[in-house]
């Protein structure tokens, strides 16, 4: 059975889709993007919008009573791949040991101009 994850701490969904859907002890989270949803306005720079998407795929976490060491496969989109370097720096801030399998892309263009977005799988 499928349960619908919204975090009021994070940005609402950008169209008809769910921040996140947990169903077997599987949480699947949304990309998010660098939206601050206290404010509702976009990161800038890569450094700030990294972060803010993985805090904001925190805050979907802990609403669905996960963590980051929960994570075991993220999807990284990039507006340029020349940010790779840029985004990882942050990203390692967030996960130290234990890495979970990650892709990265760098696609055409990213929803409001974003210049990342990232999504996860979380399994406890």
């Amino acid at each position: 059975m499928k349960k619908i994850i919204a975090s009021p701490h994070a940005p609402k969904a950008v169209g008809p889709y769910s921040q996140a859907v947990e169903c077997g002890g599987t949480l699947y989270i949304s990309g998010q993007l660098p939206i601050d949803a206290s404010t509702g306005k976009m990161a800038e720079g890569i450094e700030a919008q990294t972060r803010q998407s993985l805090e904001n795929l925190g805050h979907i976490l802990r609403e669905a009573g996960y963590s980051y060491s929960n994570i075991v496969k993220m999807t990284v989109l990039l507006q340029s791949i020349g940010d790779f370097s840029a985004m990882n720096a942050v990203y390692a801030e967030y996960f130290t040991s234990e890495m979970p399998a990650r892709v990265c892309y760098q696609v055409g263009a990213l929803p409001m101009g974003a210049q990342v977005e990232i999504d996860a799988v979380a399994v406890k």
